[in-house]
């Protein structure tokens, strides 16, 4: 009929055929695609039979992104000249596990083989903890010299605190932390230096801030530039290095060497280890090594 008009009405939202994502598959190009630019960029080494783990992981940015393959992901990351999809992609390749106090036995060597010289000469400290992930390992640093140190001057007592992570590091900012993650501090310090914040359901603690104060957060890919300058007392590098590859590894304690003052000690973690002598360290005891 001439001059008719139609209506299409809009299929039900019921009857209306979602992606299944869950269907993607990650080749074998694509992978070492992804593995090559991880490695290029951070260091990390992502070994053969991690396919999957990748897969899983950069699934919820194909969905974000309404991308149906992971060819086409890639694209969108080499296309990206703000470099955001890039260190997004490696916020969810990235292990993040950490705790307060975790390997305890640093923190003990710390309170009776360095604090005591610290404490009696009143001199301050540097303190460099590389790989902070949500700030743990920081906080767990700076409640060790508050307590240790209670008559040297706060401000002398400097803590840089980096991560390549950005979501991680708007965690440390936010230090605010559930009970359960609180379990390894000790209870004078949970009372002193923790308190209790409405979070819903879920009760959170905040971090004190005068500890706050003693922690300067900030970005940084072990593998660029480094901004700052030394020397540091101290460097904590603990559970990062065991993602490089043995080259990378040799050539970042070198530059941990470079930049730890005369007598400076790297703390590495108890899975890691490093050829004292020859990377210019005299071993201690298991994880700790003092730059010679």
């Amino acid at each position: 009929m001439v001059g008719a008009s139609f209506i299409v009405h809009p299929e039900p939202a019921s009857r209306v055929q979602k992606y299944d994502f869950s269907q993607i598959r990650l080749s074998r190009a694509d992978f070492q695609k992804i593995s090559r630019v991880l490695y290029q960029f951070s260091g990390i080494c992502l070994q053969p039979g991690k396919e999957e783990l990748v897969r899983s992981r950069l699934l919820k940015r194909l969905r974000a992104l309404d991308l149906h393959n992971f060819r086409d992901y890639l694209k969108h990351v080499f296309d990206d000249k703000t470099a955001q999809e890039l260190r997004t992609m490696i916020d969810c390749l990235t292990t993040n596990k950490t705790s307060f106090f975790r390997e305890n036995k640093h923190f003990n060597y710390m309170r009776t083989r360095i604090l005591p010289e610290v404490r009696n000469s009143g001199k301050g400290m540097r303190l460099w903890s590389a790989g902070c992930s949500s700030g743990e390992e920081p906080y767990s640093i700076a409640m060790l010299l508050k307590e240790e140190l209670p008559t040297v001057d706060p401000t002398r007592l400097k803590i840089l605190a980096t991560d390549i992570s950005d979501t991680m590091l708007a965690k440390a900012r936010a230090a605010e932390y559930d009970r359960q993650s609180l379990a390894e501090i000790p209870p004078n310090c949970f009372v002193k230096y923790f308190t209790p914040v409405s979070s819903g359901s879920n009760q959170l603690y905040r971090v004190d801030e005068s500890i706050k104060r003693m922690i300067r957060f900030a970005r940084l890919n072990l593998m660029a530039d480094w901004p700052m300058k030394g020397p540091f007392d101290l460097i904590f590098c603990r559970n990062v290095m065991i993602y490089f590859d043995n080259y990378t590894q040799q050539k970042l304690v070198r530059r941990f060497w470079d930049i730890l003052a005369p007598g400076g000690h790297l703390f590495v973690g108890h899975s890691e280890s490093l050829v004292a002598s020859s990377a210019g360290f005299r071993y201690v005891e298991p994880a700790t090594y003092v730059k010679i």
